[in-house]
């Protein structure tokens, strides 16, 4: 691979680490460029998780020193997201993306919608939305369909994972990003074992790229902690926008 090319994923993986730490979607940036090699698909997908676990785990590290961690909802979630993220990607070569783009576009398009109408969601917590069955049910939409998501196709999983914790429980986007980085090692790890034992996996490359991943990360969990949840939504807003145009092109251009 060109020196040229090898730099310009390097970029690619310390901005997603960035995106990642900050709101989830690093894989708008980091999957692409791979793709741009001429790697297939699932090969890409692969590497690049090898470098977004190194990332989330960094920026998971920084999170739980500086805020509270939901142990109730991302203990029991990352157990699961393990599991079904690794359903996912062994789903992944079986399933076409293209089946999927639609109904994730439409899903982030009312997202985008949600979040711009309510300009309070997130700001602060809502702990009267905290019930016994809301609890259940973040863990499940959490830790088996976006986990599952992750696995089979990826991009925007950090983001649907901070607005599943604001709308349903009610926390604020710093909180609920701190949580959502902890079911997303799970998901990262579930889908890369896969991966793996599949043989999909460029070990030099994505451990390259994970150096990089990780100085990303670490910079955007700083700046998303000393900012706060207005700068954390503003971040997902234009994340949000990103994804609906980048799928929008890839199923209609």
């Amino acid at each position: 691979m060109p020196l040229e090319q090898i730099l310009v994923l390097l970029c690619a993986a310390a901005g997603a680490g960035w995106v990642d730490a900050v709101v989830g979607g690093g894989g708008l940036l980091q999957l692409p460029a791979v793709m741009m090699t001429g790697m297939p698909t699932v090969e890409a997908m692969a590497t690049t998780k090898l470098s977004s676990v190194f990332g989330t785990t960094s920026a998971a590290v920084a999170y739980t020193r500086s805020t509270k961690v939901d142990r109730q909802i991302a203990l029991p979630g990352v157990a699961m997201a393990v599991v079904s993220a690794g359903l996912g990607a062994w789903a992944a070569a079986a399933i076409s993306a293209e089946v999927l783009r639609p109904a994730v576009m439409v899903v982030l398009l009312g997202v985008a919608a949600f979040v711009t109408l309510r300009p309070a969601m997130g700001a602060v917590p809502v702990p009267h939305l905290r019930t016994k069955a809301r609890v259940v049910a973040a863990v499940v939409t959490a830790g088996v369909v976006i986990a599952f998501y992750d696995g089979i196709m990826g991009p925007g999983t950090g983001t649907f994972l901070i607005i599943a914790f604001t709308t349903i429980l009610g926390l604020d986007f710093v909180s609920a990003s701190a949580s959502a980085k902890i079911i997303n090692i799970g998901t990262n790890l579930g889908a890369l074992a896969v991966f793996a034992a599949q043989g999909h996996v460029h070990w030099a490359l994505g451990l390259g790229m994970a150096v990089c991943n990780v100085a990303g990360a670490q910079v955007g969990a700083r700046m998303a902690l000393r900012r706060g949840a207005s700068f954390v939504r503003v971040v997902l807003l234009c994340v949000v926008v990103a994804m609906v145009i980048r799928l929008g092109w890839q199923q209609f251009g």
